[in-house]
């Protein structure tokens, strides 16, 4: 594999950045979850088609069978990650609802293991349980708030699965195609996919307030065309796995900003059970000695 013209660190910083971002646009919005996650994923397609029409529309024909299928499981899975997220921000905090998105790594595990047989370990078990058991405070202490609150903390948790799926299936598919060609199509399938998700609920696709379509473009913009890409372009150099722990401080810049901007101030059991979670997945994923000898082996 040819060696990638930046670290991938530096894209997947940017990315951890601008996803932190998305939940606050998500909450501005005024407007059904799917609408949000369409416009979100339309004015992305919309934003890149240029380019790809320009320079990389001729890989299509390069595609194999398997490519096609596997971005088109990845782009469905996209859609209802969405559509499942921003519907918990509904019912619960941005802390709790980025908190519990955030628990990657070990459905990445549970995938890795399932699809390409990585090994158990202790520590990757006492990660786990660690991970769970900050899920579970945060769970307790939002079921104490409301009973929404608590719905809005599993809606949370499907979206992870569902992300997760997406990493998985899209991993297999941007080893051998180029990022434009590879989010161009599993884009343009998360926009249909969610096109007639909204249709057939009936969902509103417009009009809405000027500010509302300024917070579906910064969508586009931010999280996902430095976010999600970003993500996607290190993710031909790097695993699943290491995408997902720079997902994991999304909670502590969203909830600064939403801090801010929603008043939204944290309680006990979400900065607690959220420490606790962050602890365990670290755990899960960090390994200083690895780490060093990838700087080293790439200076």
């Amino acid at each position: 594999m040819e060696k990638p013209p930046v670290h991938p660190y530096i894209p997947i910083v940017i990315g951890m950045i601008s996803i932190s971002f998305s939940a606050i646009f998500v909450k501005l919005a005024q407007a059904e979850s799917g609408a949000i996650a369409f416009y979100r994923m339309l004015f992305t397609v919309l934003i890149l088609l240029p380019a790809f029409i320009k320079n990389r529309l001729h890989e299509l024909k390069l595609l194999y069978q398997r490519d096609w299928l596997f971005s088109t499981v990845a782009g469905i899975f996209l859609a209802f990650h969405f559509i499942f997220w921003f519907e918990s921000l509904r019912y619960t905090s941005v802390a709790s609802s980025t908190v519990l998105v955030t628990m990657q790594p070990l459905f990445a595990f549970i995938g890795t293991y399932l699809f390409f047989k990585d090994s158990i370990t202790m520590k990757t078990l006492l990660s786990g349980v660690i991970a769970i058991l900050g899920s579970v405070l945060i769970s307790w202490g939002d079921f104490r708030l409301s009973g929404n609150a608590l719905f809005g903390d599993i809606l949370a948790l499907i979206a992870c699965v569902l992300v997760t799926a997406y990493f998985l299936f899209g991993q297999e598919v941007r080893k051998r195609v180029s990022l434009i060609t590879y989010t161009m199509v599993v884009y343009s399938i998360s926009t249909i996919c969610l096109f007639f998700y909204v249709f057939i609920k009936g969902e509103s696709f417009g009009p809405y307030p000027l500010m509302t379509w300024v917070w579906f473009l910064l969508l586009a913009i931010i999280p996902n065309l430095l976010g999600h890409s970003l993500f996607n372009w290190s993710i031909k150099w790097v695993s699943t796995n290491v995408i997902s722990i720079a997902v994991l401080f999304e909670p502590i810049g969203a909830s600064i900003l939403a801090l801010f901007i929603f008043g939204e101030k944290l309680t006990a059991s979400q900065i607690i059970g959220g420490l606790i979670v962050i602890l365990g997945l670290m755990l899960f994923v960090f390994d200083l000695k690895t780490l060093v000898k990838f700087f080293r082996k790439n200076d």
